[in-house]
């Protein structure tokens, strides 16, 4: 494990990891001539669905906004924000409401892995039904956090192999629901733009100090 000096000139640990966390930043602008092929938004997705979900309901999906068309939609309802179009990719993040009928669907292929024993399913599946089966709120709350997890995953991959990323809150998600087609159980947590960057883009902003937002129990 290597060490740098932070801004306090204290020992601080560090890797690739961790640098591409540090220097992540909000890309304003993208290079609107640049494009990500098929497979790179395929892998992007790929590492984002590494992230946790609650009892591996995995309950996300993505759409991948990408052609010129799909994004002269999108744009208009999200607040004619210029980055819809210049990045090579917007991904519309979704999470779906928490459903436990799917628990045993879902942790298939984990039997199969052999990760886990068969037996054990029930013992997933009913608490999360006692979590979330007739609880619209908890349902929801779960679709936000998968979702938002995922998009973290993707963002700092995104950082790691060179490419800017925003998440953006700013559009009409009626609008998103109805023009992309989004299921009923479906809800649009936000946009997440991705691509090379052109100059311009600040450098990360300062943060809280960490004893200004940490307390030890």
């Amino acid at each position: 494990m290597n060490y740098i000096s932070n801004a306090a000139n204290e020992p601080t640990l560090t890797n690739a990891v961790i640098e591409s966390i540090l220097s992540r930043r909000a890309t304003k602008y993208y290079d609107p001539t640049a494009t990500l092929s098929d497979e790179q938004i395929r892998e992007l997705v790929r590492i984002g669905t590494s992230a946790p979900t609650s009892f591996h309901l995995q309950n996300w999906r993505f759409i991948a906004v990408r052609t010129s068309e799909a994004k002269a939609r999108l744009r208009p309802i999200a607040w004619n924000q210029p980055a819809i179009t210049d990045a090579a990719v917007t991904f519309i993040v979704i999470g779906q409401l928490a459903d436990a009928s799917t628990v045993p669907e879902r942790l298939a292929p984990v039997v199969e892995a052999g990760i886990m024993p068969a037996h054990l399913v029930p013992e997933w599946e009913i608490p999360a039904r006692g979590l979330y089966d007739d609880q619209p709120q908890r349902q929801r709350d779960e679709a936000v956090r998968s979702a938002t997890f995922g998009t973290a995953a993707i963002i700092y991959a995104a950082r790691s192999l060179g490419l800017g990323s925003t998440p953006m809150i700013g559009f009409d998600a009626d609008a998103v629901h109805r023009e992309f087609g989004l299921a009923e159980d479906e809800i649009p947590v936000m946009l997440l733009t991705v691509g090379p960057e052109r100059a311009g883009n600040w450098p990360q902003k300062p943060r809280l100090p960490v004893a200004d937002v940490l307390d030890f129990a």
